[in-house]
């Protein structure tokens, strides 16, 4: 199994979003997720250090300036969703990238009390 770290560029990232309020409530996150040609398209335009950016998770091992390097997808290449955050959780959760679900689930907390869930 494939283990992964933090991209503190990412938090960072996200972060910015959340606070200027760039980010989604209620998505079906299957449907909002980028897809490859969606990836393809965002990395010819910006570059790998953008793409990262929407990243939560590197992958121990893997090449910079590949996709492999990246994982914990959280936003569609404008927005955070809440339900992307939510999958970060659960997935890191469910294969034990304790590193990983922490950062997701303090990003969500960081949306939902930006958005006055409680």
């Amino acid at each position: 199994m494939a283990k992964y770290e933090v991209n503190p560029a990412a938090v960072e990232y996200a972060r910015k979003l959340i606070e200027g309020r760039q980010y989604v409530l209620d998505s079906d996150w299957g449907a909002s997720q980028p897809d490859a040609e969606a990836q393809n398209d965002y990395l010819s335009g910006h570059g790998w250090d953008e793409y990262g950016a929407w990243h939560l998770g590197l992958t121990d091992g893997a090449n910079d300036e590949t996709k492999a390097r990246h994982a914990f997808v959280y936003g569609d290449f404008r927005r955070v969703h809440r339900t992307g955050l939510i999958a970060c959780v659960y997935r890191a959760a469910e294969w034990r990238h304790k590193d990983v679900e922490l950062a997701a689930h303090e990003l969500l907390q960081l949306l939902d009390a930006k958005a006055g869930i409680k």
